[in-house]
């Protein structure tokens, strides 16, 4: 298991997954899109549910016809469909069950909380440009400003 980030500026790292709700999403797929792919540690959680938020709140300055957000957590598509319709979130969310995508991304670490150590996902996101290449990494995202922080980068790309 690997803790590295791909890099910017390589090719993201392939991946299929199961969706709510389109049932599953290839980001080979997604190519000719600037995708924003965010990964969060688990739904309904006070962070992950104001992250959540802030993109959808947010949308129109970083969703177009020529990008895409992707939510990635290790929680069940159960878990996401309810998270999607309490909080009405207008943007797919995608299981990584078995994290392995999520050990691609270099995101599943070893957490520490109160003393006791666990595995688990980083916040953060990764920028794909329109040809497949990662176009910029937060890798610890602070949740106040950074739907801000990606659109603004976003607007660099176009």
């Amino acid at each position: 298991m690997s803790n590295t980030l791909p890099e910017v500026g390589k090719r993201a790292p392939a991946f299929t997954l199961p969706a709510h709700p389109e049932g599953k999403i290839m980001l080979s797929k997604l190519k000719g899109k600037n995708v924003v792919l965010y990964f969060y540690p688990r739904d309904n959680t006070p962070g992950c549910t104001t992250e959540a938020c802030d993109f959808r709140d947010h949308l129109a300055s970083v969703e177009s016809d020529e990008t895409v957000v992707l939510g990635v957590s290790t929680d069940s598509l159960t878990s996401h469909k309810k998270f999607a319709e309490k909080f009405d979130l207008p943007f797919p969310l995608l299981s990584d069950e078995d994290h392995k995508i999520c050990e691609k991304y270099g995101v599943w670490v070893e957490k520490n909380m109160y003393g006791k150590k666990s595995m688990g996902v980083q916040r953060a996101t990764f920028l794909i440009d329109k040809t497949g290449k990662i176009a910029a990494i937060w890798p610890k995202v602070r949740v106040k400003g950074h739907v801000a922080e990606v659109a603004e980068k976003l607007a660099e790309l176009e």
